[in-house]
């Protein structure tokens, strides 16, 4: 686990967050600059960079995003969203550790601004 990733750091406990879901696998947690009014990333606790890093031993958790992503946004009282994955800066990735972001409770527009 790289000791400069904020996503490694609030799965750890040491940046707090508000937490939606946990498990073995995966955390859940709003995002904290919410661009819609539902907003969360679901991320992986084992420490991958981005999609292009995703090994084939990965695959399982990286479908388990999906599907918990899935779960919270019922939980989170909405049934059409927007899941997102960036990879790279000039893709808006900002965080180097893979995740998803779930949007909803708006309209969405299409291409994203």
């Amino acid at each position: 686990m790289p000791t400069d990733c904020l996503f490694c750091k609030i799965i750890a406990g040491d940046i707090p967050a508000e937490k939606l879901y946990e498990d073995e696998d995966v955390l859940a947690f709003r995002d904290i600059a919410p661009q819609a009014p539902v907003h969360f990333l679901v991320v992986p606790k084992k420490h991958i960079s981005g999609p292009t890093d995703v090994a084939e031993e990965d695959e399982k958790v990286i479908g388990k995003l999906m599907r918990i992503g899935s779960k919270v946004a019922q939980q989170e009282g909405i049934e059409q969203f927007r899941i997102v994955f960036n990879n790279g800066e000039q893709a808006g990735q900002t965080v180097f550790h893979v995740h998803m972001h779930v949007l909803g409770g708006r309209s969405m527009q299409w291409p994203p601004g």
